[in-house]
């Protein structure tokens, strides 16, 4: 069956995005035909305002204004910082109720050494000689990168030679998992038996 134009661009759109194949595709974006304008536009709204979120200036989560939620709140334990891949991680913990520190969102983790240029190690350490950091959480997924980076990032923060303590997630989440994906009784039992890196 020949779609129209429109339709066959949406469900390229749709092929786009991670874990969509071409027939969930087909599926989503006839599913959107089939609602009522005002649905449609409310939707069509949203992906609209996507283009006004940006990354917070200083923990690198998504936000709207500069600085995300989380770095705004006073009510946060300032001295603790907890070291993720991406933001999808930050609302897997968030998600547990138990963390109450600031985050860092590195954006990826180390392939190689000529490709860590483009994460956000160089800021994080900023924030740590400027602040009164008292602990860094690295929350790396269990993978073989996310490990590298763990290790990576706890030597650079050594080199500070800064009284900062350097713990990593008990081993409560599975070798290769990803944290956005773990449930939340993992999470919870990973950050609260977080052990310290020597």
């Amino acid at each position: 069956m020949l779609y129209p134009k429109s339709f066959q661009k949406l469900i390229q759109d749709f092929s786009s995005l991670p874990s969509v194949g071409p027939k969930m595709a087909e599926r989503l974006v006839l599913f959107l035909f089939k609602q009522d304008t005002a649905r449609l536009e409310t939707f069509a709204k949203n992906l609209e305002d996507l283009k006004n979120l940006q990354s917070c200036r200083t923990c690198f989560n998504i936000s709207e204004d500069g600085l995300c939620e989380i770095c705004k709140s006073r009510d946060r334990e300032q001295k603790i910082i907890c070291v993720v891949e991406e933001p999808l991680d930050v609302i897997a913990i968030e998600k547990t109720g138990i963390y109450k520190g600031l985050y860092h969102v590195l954006g990826g983790v180390i392939f190689s050494l000529a490709e860590n240029s483009n994460l956000k190690i160089n800021e994080l350490l900023t924030r740590i000689k400027q602040g009164n950091i008292e602990e860094i959480i690295l929350a790396t997924n269990p993978t073989t990168e996310g490990d590298a980076t763990a290790l990576y990032v706890r030597r650079k923060i050594k080199d500070l030679a800064l009284p900062v303590k350097v713990s990593r997630l008990a081993k409560g989440m599975s070798t290769g998992g990803d944290i956005e994906y773990a449930d939340e009784s993992t999470l919870s039992a990973a950050l609260s038996n977080r052990r310290e890196l020597s």
